[in-house]
């Protein structure tokens, strides 16, 4: 049976799906696409090396049986001209989308079955200058194919923006550091979608994994099997900012370094390795994680002063080689919560590399203030 031959009276959706939702006037269709446009976590403001940015995702559920192929999504600002901050279609909107569930081609990430979901990774550039309190997205989705086609607009609800990043401290002194896996939207933590008990989160949205280099780009010298052979191995991990620790565990042992080398199996209490989460105030969450076993400098309760060593950097846990991972987040769980951007009062860009083991290159130091590291930036922190 067509969808559009249902009574009003007869279908249930949210006042989010249809709100301010209308048809192109081409095809003369008025009523709404039954989509769910849903932001699980309003974004927050952050800036990098590159300017500012919001990262978040928008999810957008088919309620109906029929397919629906999103043909593209913008944001907007929620003023009155609503101005588009972003447009994405094609490719690179397909690019952009996951499918909970589903494996298939990049190209038909975009073509939504019945019932199912895609979630759309969103990086807007903004103007960290201006303020904007909120946000909203326009979609255009088609139906149908050839003649039949039916193409339609819908626009979602405002979706509230925070411009309260943190300011902290460095996690680690010297360098220089990769910022492996950093803020970036091709970043592996930027997609990092976990459900713990029972909701999704990306805890890991701004996570770093920050690993040591030496002048040969490398992150180790001599017998790569060794910990001790890796420049990060037994690095001082430095509280962020004042706070207490909340969360930590120990005596996890150290792998053997390598891709596929794990000392005990991986589950949500061993993924971590030996960890500490450090409560540092107005609901964010300080998380270190792939400790070295036996260093814990600190204790369950106890209150920390910013740039106190928490502990030594290891190899424990879901890790491939010495190194620190660090994110914020919004709750005390390393995984069960949902990851926010923060800023450093001060750190050194030093240059870029593409990968790890790859020759960085060497950029004239420059002080940065007011930001965080970008996906494989080269840094250094103050001593």
């Amino acid at each position: 049976m067509n969808l559009f031959s249902f009574s009003v009276r007869h279908v249930v959706v949210s006042v989010a799906v249809i709100a301010l939702a209308r048809s192109l006037p081409a095809q003369g269709i008025t009523f709404p696409p039954f989509l769910e446009l849903r932001v699980p976590k309003p974004p927050s403001v952050g800036t990098g090396d590159g300017g500012s940015f919001l990262a978040y995702e928008l999810h957008v559920t088919n309620m109906t049986a029929q397919p629906t192929t999103l043909k593209k999504v913008e944001v907007t600002t929620d003023d009155g001209e609503r101005h588009v901050l972003l447009a994405l279609s094609d490719t690179a909107l397909a690019r952009v989308i996951s499918r909970p569930g589903v494996t298939m081609a990049i190209a038909e990430q975009p073509k939504l079955g019945g019932g199912l979901r895609a979630i759309v990774f969103l990086w807007v550039p903004v103007d960290g200058r201006t303020p904007l309190s909120h946000i909203r997205h326009r979609i255009t989705v088609e139906q149908g194919s050839g003649d039949s086609a039916r193409v339609q607009e819908l626009d979602g609800p405002a979706v509230p923006v925070s411009r309260t990043a943190v300011v902290i401290g460095p996690p680690l002194r010297g360098g220089p550091w990769l910022a492996a896996n950093g803020p970036g939207n091709t970043s592996g933590h930027r997609r990092a979608l976990i459900p713990i008990g029972g909701s999704p989160a990306i805890a890991q949205r701004f996570g770093i994994d920050y690993v040591k280099i030496g002048d040969d780009g490398k992150t180790f010298t001599g017998d790569r099997l060794k910990n001790e052979s890796f420049h990060a191995e037994g690095q001082d991990a430095l509280a962020v900012a004042d706070g207490i620790v909340v969360a930590l565990k120990d005596g996890i042992p150290e792998n053997v370094p390598g891709i596929m080398s794990r000392a005990v199996p991986i589950t949500l209490e061993t993924v971590g390795g030996n960890h500490v989460i450090l409560d540092i105030g107005d609901g964010r969450y300080a998380f270190y994680a792939h400790i070295k076993p036996g260093t814990l400098r600190v204790r369950q309760g106890e209150r920390v002063r910013r740039g106190q060593v928490v502990g030594l950097v290891g190899n424990s846990g879901n890790s491939t080689e010495p190194h620190l991972h660090f994110h914020i987040s919004d709750a005390n769980s390393p995984l069960g919560s949902e990851g926010i951007p923060y800023t450093h009062d001060a750190v050194e860009l030093v240059g870029r590399c593409s990968v790890i083991g790859a020759v960085c290159e060497r950029t004239t130091p420059v002080v940065r203030r007011g930001e965080m590291p970008m996906q494989n930036a080269l840094v250094r922190f103050p001593q």
